[in-house]
């Protein structure tokens, strides 16, 4: 009799972003003739810079040629691509990253919900709480927690972000294994200051953890005093590994490309305490069970780090953080306190109520989609994220309406 992988029980009938689909779906569908605008779920509005169309083009008509036609590519990216990462994205910040170092793949929720695949069942796994669901989800589905309970599952460490503390989680007394980190944070949209980066890595160090190190929004970062990598910390390379994604860089969510920094000194030990690199075991991972990014979609990526492709970026994060901050002053205008905009696309916004009280009274009030904090864990409860990710237009629009609905 074939059985089920009986932890997926324990998760919730529907991921996060489904739910929201399936409410706004049933709200158009009642209300065919409304204009609904979607600041909720994080996917960008905006064209794909010209110089990675110019890639993309260039790249599809050689493998119309059979001198230039691409089959295989390498699982772990062109060497063209991870060499243009080592060195502009860290090399340029003075970081070391080799190239070889560098796994490119096709998202960073993809590789930050199969990282967890090569540690064991039985670690203890810290994870901040407002999160992006997709850390706790995996771990769940491995089986490394309990039941759900009042929101939460039994065995995660749950590092609480607060207003208090700024919406960044603090070290905890108590040890973990792995721990996920998130920053710029999606969903608060809090950055981490490079002392409290540094409090991380000494823990991870304390405790022979590892800091899985989410920065996929690192593009939005305008604070110079704000790391755009775990790696800037000295000690990072023997604890951390990094998630950076083009999505939100320059608008790839619909071309699919990403890439994942494990060090070659990072080490975990097996139950005989005997060491092993990770950058082997998830390099044996990756090639196994990832055939690789299109060799058109790794050329457009490329392009992102000539001197066009980098102006172009930057102008698309700087549209996006114009509406960001457009978001934040009618927040707070209307006398919500919230955070982040301006080192990241999203804005946090304590909303004193019900958070899905609050997602259905802008929907039916203002035609106005956002995502509501709970959906986020239990601290997140009282407040929702909206996502600067749309045109201005609709963003004003949208502000206009809720505005009306609040009032």
């Amino acid at each position: 009799m074939i059985r089920i992988n009986e932890n997926y029980t324990k998760l919730k009938a529907s991921y996060l972003f489904a739910d929201i689909a399936r409410r706004v779906g049933a709200y158009v569908a009642a209300h065919p003739e409304s204009a609904v605008i979607r600041l909720g779920i994080g996917d960008v509005t905006e064209p794909l810079p010209p110089a990675c169309v110019e890639a993309l083009h260039a790249a599809t008509d050689e493998m119309s040629r059979r001198a230039t036609f691409k089959g295989y590519g390498p699982e772990q990216g062109y060497p063209f691509l991870r060499e243009l990462v080592a060195q502009r994205d860290y090399a340029d910040r003075g970081c070391r990253v080799e190239p070889d170092e560098v796994f490119i793949s096709d998202g960073s929720k993809c590789d930050c919900g199969n990282m967890q695949e090569i540690f064991a069942t039985d670690i203890r796994v810290a994870i901040p709480d407002p999160v992006y669901p997709v850390y706790v989800d995996t771990n769940v589905m491995a089986g490394r927690t309990g039941e759900a309970a009042d929101g939460r599952y039994e065995g995660i460490l749950y590092l609480e972000s607060t207003a208090a503390n700024g919406y960044v989680p603090q070290v905890p007394d108590a040890p973990a294994d792995l721990v996920y980190l998130c920053f710029p944070n999606n969903p608060t949209g809090a950055v981490a200051t490079r002392p409290q980066l540094e409090a991380w890595v000494a823990y991870a160090r304390r405790n022979k953890a590892v800091i899985l190190f989410d920065s996929a929004y690192e593009a939005y970062i305008r604070d110079p005093a704000i790391p755009h990598s775990i790696y800037e910390i000295e000690g990072a390379r023997d604890v951390a590994i990094e998630f950076r994604s083009f999505s939100k860089t320059a608008g790839f969510t619909g071309t699919r490309c990403a890439y994942t920094v494990v060090p070659k000194t990072l080490l975990a030990w097996d139950r005989a305490g005997r060491p092993h690199a990770l950058h082997s075991l998830w390099n044996r991972r990756h090639t196994t069970k990832f055939n690789g990014v299109a060799y058109p979609i790794q050329k457009a990526a490329a392009a992102i780090y000539t001197d066009a492709g980098r102006s172009q970026t930057r102008g698309l994060t700087d549209f996006y953080l114009g509406n960001a901050r457009l978001i934040r002053a009618a927040m707070a205008a209307l006398g919500l306190r919230c955070v982040g905009g301006d080192n990241a696309p999203y804005i946090w916004i304590d909303v004193g109520r019900d958070s899905w009280e609050f997602f259905d009274l802008l929907l039916e009030k203002a035609q106005v989609v956002c995502t509501p904090g709970a959906g986020f864990g239990r601290c997140g409860e009282g407040h929702v994220r909206i996502s600067a990710f749309n045109s201005r237009e609709n963003v004003e629009k949208a502000l206009v309406r809720i505005a009306a609905a609040l009032k």
